[in-house]
């Protein structure tokens, strides 16, 4: 038998890693290495000093040992200390920080070097760590908990690379630095993030506090401000669960990155942004990130004139909440494609079919019933289907003129939605709807007050309101609702019909150029669409165009040859006089041809 040349023993190994180095020796080689090496001293004495040693140095990362796992955590803290330090006096692109993991367990050593899976851990978990960061296992964290001031921020557990058994992650910060990334470790662990079943319903989404850029108080007040109100929106969407703002508030430093923020909150999407003043104008920018795979879902930059601060908080935080509902819904339409149709839960399978509805063809329209249909099957009190097959024969009521049949169905399913949530802003915007098509505007504003109450920003519900408001005959007050629209929504899928109802409103306020410049605007979306080339060929005969309103009605002539002026007197207005104010602009048009 051959003889042992090895040792077992208990030792706290910290992995170290300089972050950038590849890209600071593309720069310039000769001072990255000079960088490194000055570096890699302070690590080297402040291990020395607290009673470590390093090994195993390899290219930019560095090893080392310690029998007292208290003094490898003050051993780390000193040299990251020392080390930003020293990054603070260097250009900025030349500065090198460095992470650092810590795990404590049972090595094996052999000619002053270690080997073992608690080695080879230390190594996972520096890639946990922030930029000038540490990461800790549990098992260290059961030894240094009671016995130094430092704050943890509990990760959960992961499955790390070749590492048979999961493993509880924490980052560790200095107490008494106002670290605020620092969370109370939760006393029950997670399961394994890779192996975890995924959470039943629809994802969560967690929206971290703004950053304020500058040094005016308002901005920070006004920056936490405007994500209150996201996180306050999203929550009246219904379909979305929110992170509440005490837990995501937590996250202030976002150097941990959105995957692990978005692991140790169980949030599949994270929202945050930044808040700058300058010169009487904020600049916002926010951003929406999948959490599970780090890349990009949305980002944009908004400008305002500063007038009224909480005014404009509302406006920016309902227009940014109508756009991450809609881009939160694509990309889970567009997720539900990695799923079997089979293994559909009833959500996806309403996203699926939302999938289909939006790409408003017939035959895809037919098989969003499909998919509607099947979730109705799995969950017949699910308020998120009984929605979506309310939404899907007021669709096809539309496109049928009111089919009286179909808007049975849409109060049908809408009534049935409200017993099931009365607090969704969706079932009051459908019965609304239903009304409008039943030429029945006044309640139908009473409908829709109610859903815009509950959900300010729910981009539908304003252009029905304005829709009420116009067959009433208040053409002025529906303008309004219309430009909400725009606002909250500027990428709406059924954006041509908000600015064919705006075109209309501009019509009967006899602003002929407004009216021909949305009635283009609607049409450049959806060519197909007659109301809206109706209205224009009237407003370009009221401003003496007379050659281009003849060319736009030859092509409404081709385009619909069925078009007779009863589709115009089928719409609801109260005073029938409107329904005759728009065929005589158009009949103009009509008497020269």
């Amino acid at each position: 038998m051959a003889e042992r040349n090895y040792t077992r023993q208990l030792a706290t190994i910290i992995s170290i890693d300089a972050v950038g180095f590849s890209r600071l020796m593309g720069i310039d080689d000769e001072r990255a290495l000079a960088a490194f090496e000055e570096r890699r001293d302070i690590i080297t004495g402040s291990c020395g000093a607290f009673g470590g040693r390093t090994f195993g140095v390899a290219g930019d990362s560095i090893m080392a040992e310690f029998g007292n796992p208290i003094e490898a955590l003050r051993a780390a803290f000193d040299f990251q200390d020392r080390i930003m330090a020293l990054n603070a006096s260097a250009a900025d692109e030349m500065r090198m920080p460095f992470r650092a993991g810590i795990n404590t367990g049972d090595v094996i050593v052999r000619e002053g070097r270690l080997y073992g899976d608690d080695v080879n851990i230390a190594a996972r978990l520096q890639e946990f760590a922030p930029h000038d960061g540490l990461a800790i296992s549990e098992t260290t964290w059961h030894h240094v908990k009671d016995k130094t001031a430092a704050v943890f921020t509990d990760l959960g557990e992961f499955m790390l690379k070749n590492i048979a058994l999961p493993v509880r992650v924490l980052i560790a910060g200095r107490g008494g630095n106002g670290a605020a990334m620092a969370a109370p470790l939760v006393a029950s662990p997670t399961a394994p993030a890779h192996d975890r079943l995924a959470p039943k319903g629809p994802p969560a989404i967690a929206v971290l506090p703004f950053h304020g850029n500058g040094s005016e108080p308002d901005v920070g007040y006004m920056a936490d401000g405007i994500a209150e109100d996201i996180i306050y929106g999203l929550s009246n969407t219904r379909w979305l669960s929110v992170i509440a703002k005490g837990s995501s508030f937590q996250f202030r430093d976002d150097q941990l990155g959105t995957r692990l923020i978005g692991n140790a909150l169980g949030a599949r999407y994270i929202v945050g942004g930044t808040l700058a003043r300058h010169s009487g104008q904020i600049r916002l920018n926010a951003s929406l990130t999948d959490s599970s795979n780090g890349r990009l879902v949305w980002s944009q930059r908004f400008d305002r004139d500063l007038i009224d601060i909480f005014s404009l908080r509302d406006q920016i935080g309902s227009e940014i909440v109508s756009i991450l509902d809609k881009e939160v819904d694509r990309a889970e339409q567009v997720r539900t494609f990695q799923v079997p149709w089979e293994s559909l839960e009833t959500w996806q399978l309403v996203r699926r079919g939302r999938w289909h509805m939006n790409r408003r063809t017939r035959k895809d329209t037919e098989i969003a019933l499909e998919f509607f249909e099947k979730a109705y099957q799995e969950d017949p009190n699910s308020s998120a289907v009984l929605n979506e097959l309310a939404w899907w024969y007021f669709w096809r009521a539309w496109l049928r003129f009111g089919d009286s049949d179909d808007l049975a169905k849409v109060e049908e399913f809408a009534r049935q939605s409200l017993l099931m949530d009365s607090l969704d802003a969706r079932p009051h915007a459908y019965l609304g709807a239903a009304d409008i098509m039943r030429g029945q505007p006044a309640s139908a504003a009473e409908h829709l007050a109610e859903a815009i109450h509950i959900n300010p920003s729910f981009a539908f519900a304003r252009s029905a309101m304005g829709s009420a408001r116009l067959l009433l005959g208040d053409a002025a007050g529906a303008i309004s609702f219309f430009l909400d629209t725009e606002r909250l929504s500027p990428f709406d899928l059924y954006r041509f019909h908000n600015l064919g109802e705006l075109a209309a409103a501009y019509c009967f306020v006899e602003d002929w150029p407004a009216a021909i410049a949305v009635a283009d605007r609607s049409l450049n979306l959806s060519p197909g669409y007659f109301y809206a080339r109706f209205l224009k060929i009237g407003a370009l005969m009221r401003s003496g165009r007379l050659e281009e309103a003849e060319r736009e009605r030859a092509i409404l002539a081709t385009r619909h040859p069925d078009f007779s002026e009863q589709r115009i007197r089928w719409i609801p207005f109260v005073d029938p006089a409107k329904n005759n104010f728009l065929i005589a602009n158009f009949g103009q048009a009509k008497s020269i041809a």
